[in-house]
């Protein structure tokens, strides 16, 4: 049977856009708690989140924020997800009340034992962009033959520059379980360009149609 790769759209920040990107199957809807051009205050999130039609993740993305917060936000907005982007250690991933996805930056530095540390802890690994002045929403692509330097032992989501021209051959090189796009499907920063969404999906099953393997969760 042919795979189907989850898709993520991250950095939402209206209505009309969460509504669009659900009718035309994305999976995953991310909301950005911490410092970031598409941070979205907690009391807009949960008005967003509560209009969502049944099976669409709510992911809060954080950063280094105290544990306390993340569970109040969980609660208070209905997260179904935690994407965590600082310096998290395992213990602290693995006291969050609901599923985490950890995320990594990779470049030539990275080694599996980084990620190794999670195995049990999350699950799903996040792959994004290393750059040294940001911790995600780079708009750049990392090396994708990393991934199976990094060996993540778990899940793969794909980040970091993706867009609907790349997103396809992304797909066939890594082969990963899910896809996380931002800044590739929007017309500025927080606003998404709803076309552009429609077409990154459409490439995301292109690419899935053209194989009839199963996910490899590297």
């Amino acid at each position: 049977m042919a795979r189907r790769t989850r898709i993520k759209v991250c950095g939402i920040t209206v209505l009309g856009d969460a509504e669009a990107a659900a009718a035309v199957g994305v999976d995953s809807l991310g909301f950005i708690f911490a410092e970031s051009p598409r941070r979205i205050e907690p009391e807009a999130a949960r008005e967003i989140i509560r209009l969502l039609p049944p099976m669409v993740d709510a992911t809060g993305v954080f950063m280094d924020e105290d544990a306390q917060v993340v569970e109040e936000i969980i609660r208070y907005c209905g997260l179904t997800m935690v994407q965590l982007h600082g310096a998290e250690p395992p213990q602290y991933c693995r006291d969050i009340s609901c599923r985490v996805m950890k995320s990594f930056r990779i470049g030539p530095q990275s080694t599996a034992g980084e990620l190794a540390a999670y195995e049990g802890a999350v699950q799903g690994f996040l792959l994004d962009t290393f750059d040294p002045q940001q911790a995600g929403g780079t708009g750049l692509v990392f090396d994708w033959s990393l991934v199976g330097k990094v060996a993540p032992p778990g899940p793969v989501i794909l980040a970091g520059g993706l867009h609907p021209g790349n997103v396809g051959e992304a797909i066939r090189q890594v082969r990963p379980y899910a896809v996380d796009v931002n800044s590739g499907v929007e017309s500025r920063p927080g606003i998404k360009d709803l076309g552009k969404i429609k077409e990154f999906v459409e490439a995301v099953r292109q690419a899935d149609d053209s194989s009839t393997d199963p996910a490899i969760l590297v």
